[in-house]
């Protein structure tokens, strides 16, 4: 009877076995780590298995038109009855293009990645993605303009890319100033680009040409920047209504310290933060011209700073905090009427940390205004304005002292200088020349006023008798 007992456990036994190994037999999961969009002569891409039988085979392989170019990237001793556990995922590395396949050209392609699981049922899988092969290296020529660059202004220059190319436009020592389509002009791009305030003036400038293989073209052109000296000055907190200031930016109390540390955390990383908030706005902006003319400035208006006046904040004597006031603050009458400097849509209209309640207008091609300590709004984020448009209220909100406005312009992410923008001749021989655009010049600043603010001529204006 035991006899007869064990010979069926055993047939039991032997019948369960393939049962067990099928089921327990695992499909691999494939992934391309750094999955390649273009690939040129020679890109590199890892891919990853996990499995916890581990893979037989694995192929990486590339097809086009009907034809594909396989190469094997992994292979091991076959296990089928007696698979491993507990296999770590596996990550390989395959260098795809013409250099190892040289029948690619220049086109579409796809990349499949294929592998079969190490254990009874061996288990196909595989991913697919559609890729570019790139191998032309880009080329670009710049225009032949002089270009005069102000230290903090802005330029534009104008361009032709060719070859293998999919991005363009001017580098700033390490900045990227992106391109646009030239307006009539098929097959040219033109770039808007600042000249940060802070930047050496020996920094070089290029256009550029590039591609995700890597290949990049650059050339140089004619420019030459004019140095600048900006103002200094030296603000004792004393002098400041602090806990007012303070207070109302961080009205929960939530930043550690006592008055002076919370004020200079406030005026240091919270502006970093600020900056990169209004910096990221670019990414909103059109790809179109929104504006007309010379930008328009608050007139009438009294210069309280200036674009780049480096401060240095002090405590007791001693020094606790150093900043660049990035913009103008401008002071008339309190809660005074804030006229939109140009045609544009409105991309941000809150509250947003030292510059209080802020708007910030789009111009399209990454240009773009900037509107600070208003006491109140008479815009949101999405509206259309047109120039002189009242979108505001002068106030004192964020880090301001009293009622005025803090007005800059930003140049793809970069605050620039608003004097140029408000001269029309500037525009026209800066900007609009360049381009053959039939964008009205009127408006915009020809007359110092008070504290060196500019205000445009009133068309009419008779002399007093």
């Amino acid at each position: 009877m035991k006899a007869i007992l064990a010979v069926v456990v055993l047939v039991l036994l032997l019948a369960a076995a393939p049962v067990y190994l099928m089921v327990s037999s695992t499909e691999t999961v494939l992934k391309a780590v750094d999955q390649p969009k273009v690939v040129g002569m020679k890109t590199p891409m890892r891919v990853r298995a996990e499995n916890p039988h581990g893979v037989r085979w694995m192929t990486v392989s590339v097809s086009q038109d009907g034809k594909s170019h396989d190469t094997r990237v992994a292979q091991a001793k076959a296990q089928h009855m007696f698979p491993e556990r507990g296999v770590k995922p596996q990550e390989v590395s395959v260098d795809l293009g013409r250099a190892v396949m040289p029948e690619l050209h220049d086109g579409k392609a796809k990349v499949t990645v294929s592998s079969v699981s190490n254990d009874f049922m061996g288990k196909s899988n595989s991913i697919s993605f559609d890729v570019d092969v790139m191998t032309a290296p880009p080329q670009v020529s710049a225009d032949g303009v002089q270009h005069y660059i102000n230290l903090g202004g802005s330029e534009m220059a104008t361009f032709t890319p060719s070859g293998a190319w999919t991005e363009a436009g001017v580098q700033v020592g390490d900045r990227k100033f992106r391109s646009f389509p030239l307006p009539g002009h098929p097959g040219q791009y033109f770039s808007l680009f600042a000249y940060a305030w802070n930047l050496p003036t020996d920094t070089p400038v290029s256009v550029f040409a590039g591609n995700p293989t890597g290949a990049v073209a650059k050339t140089s052109f004619w420019y030459k920047v004019f140095p600048k000296k900006f103002r200094q000055s030296t603000i004792p907190l004393e002098s400041m209504n602090l806990e007012r200031l303070v207070n109302q930016i961080d009205t929960e109390h939530k930043i550690p310290g006592d008055l002076v540390q919370r004020f200079v955390y406030i005026n240091n990383e919270m502006r970093k933060q600020n900056n990169q908030t209004l910096a990221d706005l670019r990414f909103q902006s059109e790809n179109k011209f929104l504006w007309s003319g010379a930008f328009l400035p608050m007139v009438d208006s009294t210069v309280e700073s200036r674009f780049a006046d480096d401060r240095t904040y002090t405590w007791q004597g001693k020094k606790v905090d150093e900043q660049t006031h990035l913009g103008f603050d401008l002071a008339k009458l309190a809660h005074s009427p804030i006229p939109a400097s140009n045609d544009g849509k409105v991309v941000l209209a809150e509250n947003l940390g030292i510059y209080g309640n802020c708007v910030v207008i789009d111009h399209g091609f990454g240009l773009m205004t900037i509107y600070g300590h208003m006491s109140e709004f008479a815009v949101k984020k999405g509206d259309l304005v047109k120039k002189a448009q009242v979108i505001g209220k002068t106030g004192f909100t964020g880090l301001a002292g009293g009622d005025h406005l803090h007005f800059s312009m930003m140049l793809d992410g970069v605050q620039v200088n608003a004097v140029e923008w408000w001269d029309p001749h500037w525009v026209k021989d800066r900007i609009l020349s360049k381009m053959d655009a039939d964008l009205k010049v009127e408006g915009g600043a020809e007359e110092p006023v008070k504290g060196g603010y500019p205000v445009p001529k009133k068309k009419g204006r008779k002399k007093k008798r």
